[in-house]
């Protein structure tokens, strides 16, 4: 069985371990304003979501992780369904997430979870192929 909830400060050294490219500083600052779930089985983190808002409302899905161990097992969709319930609860009406455009099982996995692909953006420097944004209205 999941058990999905918000990261606590207990949290943050395995979420800087797992969640490697955002950091310790960035992951404590998310913990503390609550844009982190953490998916627990048996009493053990084997997933997690952080999110943030687009242009400061607008929810936005920036990572989703299942440890290999616990991948098509419905971790994921645990975590992603936590999250769309207590984003419509705080009254959101879409949600925004995104990939690399070469990332096919990613977007695959968003287009089962019912976000439609709603546009591109090249980011030069910072990656080497574009980013695909996807959307879902939920309201």
């Amino acid at each position: 069985m999941v058990e999905v909830a918000s990261a606590s400060q207990a949290d943050i050294d395995w979420l800087a371990r797992e969640d490697a490219s955002a950091g310790k500083a960035w992951v404590s600052r998310c913990v503390a304003v609550g844009e982190y779930l953490v998916a627990r089985q048996a009493g053990e983190i084997v997933g997690f979501l952080r999110f943030s808002r687009f242009w400061g409302r607008v929810p936005y899905m920036e990572m989703i992780r299942v440890l290999p161990g616990h991948r098509r097992s419905g971790v994921g969709t645990a975590l992603f369904l936590a999250w769309e319930a207590a984003m419509r609860g705080e009254g959101a009406h879409l949600l925004m997430t995104s990939s690399e455009c070469d990332e096919s099982r990613p977007q695959d996995w968003h287009r089962r979870n019912g976000f439609v692909e709603t546009g591109a953006i090249e980011l030069p420097g910072l990656q080497s192929v574009p980013e695909v944004f996807f959307i879902k209205r939920i309201g």
